[in-house]
């Protein structure tokens, strides 16, 4: 599979392409191996991003998930930058509940990109599986330019 390496203010991160398509994004470094246009326009994506130059990204997404999942990656996807919902307004949006809405944010294959650090809970900041945890949450969202406390 495509992949590329780069490192960010979070760390390295690795993107990973499938089919013309972005697939998945894991903390950490990946061996050398073969890259590809999309993964370079990802990686200077991803840049411009941390550098807060780009509010949205435009590459094609195909993230592994079950359909449930695929529909509140695509709901987070319309969370515009700087801004956050609650789990429970996002389950709201799909006819869902709040906890199964957080188990789908949870397996996000694609953070950052599928802006899961912008769902917060009602009463504080809920949780984050990338890397740093929580604290990468905060970090995204400060650059975004929203404080969580």
């Amino acid at each position: 599979m495509a992949h590329l390496s780069l490192n960010s203010p979070l760390g390295p991160l690795t993107l990973f392409e499938e089919d013309g398509s972005l697939v998945v994004l894991e903390w950490g470094r990946a061996p050398d191996g073969p890259s590809s246009p999309l993964l370079k326009e990802a990686k200077a994506q991803l840049g411009a991003y941390f550098s807060g130059a780009l509010l949205s990204f435009e590459l094609p997404l195909a993230p592994y998930g079950t359909p449930f999942q695929q529909a509140v990656w695509a709901a987070m996807i319309r969370i515009p930058y700087g801004r956050v919902q609650t789990y429970g307004e996002l389950a709201k949006k799909i006819g869902s509940a709040p906890r199964a809405v957080g188990g789908a944010c949870g397996r996000n294959p694609i953070p950052i990109i599928v802006p899961c650090h912008r769902v917060v809970s009602g009463n504080g900041p809920g949780g984050y599986s990338g890397a740093g945890g929580l604290d990468t949450k905060r970090i995204l969202l400060r650059l975004e330019g929203y404080a969580l406390d």
